[in-house]
């Protein structure tokens, strides 16, 4: 169940961004309260990932406010964005895993470089955290051993290895075959249970729908709907059934449109 506090750990206000002045993201507004999971959809090029990667300086706004734990930080320096980084950790679409490093080595890095702990207690962690996504005993393996779903998987261990306040997901079941979909979703269930807050970047609705007690949906850099799943679901609003209906989702008032 998600507690609302009396102000949100992560808010975002009336921001923008441009591309060769090309607009991708319009007066954007929405809060994130500990424990949501909040989906954000929307298709390819509606702004999905830019909105993401700005919440931790990857891409700076062009304009408005980005707030963590009732500090701005969209004006940060770099090295001040990269303590804000262990707390607000972005969890890669590809898995970004370092070709070159093992998966002990690929999860322990943050590790050595944000903690003192020992090696015994950073081998006792990541044996912890293997096990947590059904991956034991996979430390010596190479990221090229591995599938597009371990990795995906192995790059969400590294994400939260550290224990941040909030997990960006960019698009983890993105390319995936169901079998690896339903991993990784078992995986975020997991999280979510353990009261992670997230920000679930997607155009899986039906991922969406099961663990998201919140969805966005973004077109053209707006918001075009903001509400639970259940109102997601119950909506008539021809913006969201075409959205559904481009994404391959049998929305229930689909036939509003014909």
């Amino acid at each position: 169940m998600v507690t609302k506090m009396t102000s949100p750990i992560l808010s975002v206000k009336k921001i923008y961004k441009n591309f060769d002045k090309k607009s991708v993201l319009q007066n954007l507004s929405f809060s994130l309260f500990k424990g949501d999971c909040l989906g954000l959809l929307g298709g390819s090029g509606s702004g999905k990932s830019v909105t993401l990667r700005s919440l931790i300086g990857l891409e700076r706004i062009d304009q408005g406010e980005i707030h963590f734990d009732s500090k701005r930080i969209d004006h940060l320096t770099e090295s001040e964005l990269c303590k804000i980084r262990t707390q607000i950790s972005y969890s890669f679409q590809s898995g970004a895993l370092f070709d070159s490093l093992n998966v002990f080595e690929n999860i322990a890095y943050p590790l050595y470089e944000h903690t003192n702990l020992s090696y015994n207690e950073i081998k006792n962690k990541i044996t912890e955290i293997l096990k947590l996504i059904d991956l034991n005993g996979i430390e010596n393996y190479m990221p090229s051993d591995l599938s597009g779903g371990m990795q995906k998987r192995v790059g969400m261990a590294r994400a939260m290895v550290l224990n941040p306040q909030i997990v960006l997901y960019d698009e983890p079941t993105a390319g995936l075959d169901p079998a690896n979909t339903k991993n990784v979703v078992a995986l975020m269930k997991k999280l979510k249970e353990k009261e992670y807050t997230s920000i679930f970047v997607t155009h899986d609705i039906p991922s969406a729908l099961e663990l998201c007690n919140r969805l966005i949906i973004l077109n053209q850099g707006k918001i075009v709907f903001e509400g639970s799943p259940q109102e997601f679901i119950n909506s008539q609003d021809p913006v969201v059934i075409r959205f559904a209906q481009a994404a391959h989702y049998h929305h229930p008032h689909e036939r509003i449109t014909l």
